[in-house]
């Protein structure tokens, strides 16, 4: 095993709700932590490979990631980057059985904000989680308000008039940039440059498929407004979200 459950509990104090992701392609060692996350009331799902741990990452949201550098498919420091490239801020903790300093530095230099070595206690690793979210939460960006959108960075939460809007990461990304622009068009070249990484196609036709489901997402009246051969913008006033051409 490369860790052990201390007797000591510590959820007494719990500073909030955390939901983890966890990339070890250790089945029994990665359950396990799992486990005892769970005990100390710490949510945590599973990634056993570079490929599920980007397709958990595209869907849900976390609030830490917790990599194992040496597994399948996109290694640990490809997903560490692709992470940071991201702009979601989410900090990262590198968990590997590589013990040199060098090693140390080179995870440091991908984005890293903490390093586990194994073996190691589970008391140890929910100490470090517990404050490197504290960290994360001093540095929160703000809730922005506009015409009935309430997005929440932090959280990763989107509002529309009081109603919960489930989007993907994606989703949320693009809508994040429209809303931070308050009313002021974006291109689609931004909005690719910004939402995506770099090794984005820029003649795809991906912000156009993202932001037609998005406004599926959002509902009627439409508040994406289409600027004809310019981008996108929050539609402030009243409207159905069109200006100057069509809504693709």
């Amino acid at each position: 095993m490369w860790f052990s459950i201390c007797a000591r509990n510590t959820r007494g104090r719990n500073v909030g709700s955390m939901r983890v992701l966890i990339v070890e392609d250790e089945p029994y060692l990665a359950e396990a932590i799992r486990d005892g996350l769970r005990l100390e009331a710490i949510a945590a799902d599973i990634a056993g490979d570079g490929d599920t741990a980007q397709e958990l990452l595209s869907v849900n949201s976390y609030d830490i990631a917790v990599l194992d550098r040496d597994i399948p498919g996109p290694t640990g420091d490809e997903i560490a980057r692709r992470i940071v490239a991201s702009g979601s801020g989410m900090p990262i903790l590198m968990l590997t059985a590589a013990d040199r300093l060098d090693d140390k530095a080179s995870g440091f230099e991908l984005g890293a904000d903490d390093y586990l070595t194994k073996p190691f206690e589970l008391l140890e690793l929910v100490l470090r989680l517990r404050a490197l979210d504290r960290r994360r939460a001093h540095n929160r960006p703000p809730v922005r308000e506009i015409a009935g959108l309430r997005l929440d960075p932090f959280r990763r939460e989107v509002y529309r008039d009081g109603r919960y809007v489930a989007l993907t990461r994606k989703q949320f990304a693009v809508l994040e940039v429209l809303v931070t622009a308050e009313g002021g068009v974006v291109s689609a070249e931004e909005l690719l440059e910004r939402a995506w990484d770099e090794n984005a196609d820029p003649f795809t036709n991906a912000v156009r498929i993202t932001v037609s489901a998005l406004r599926k997402r959002l509902g009627e009246p439409g508040i994406i407004a289409t600027v004809a051969g310019v981008g996108y913008r929050i539609e402030t006033g009243p409207g159905t979200g069109r200006e100057g051409g069509d809504r693709g």
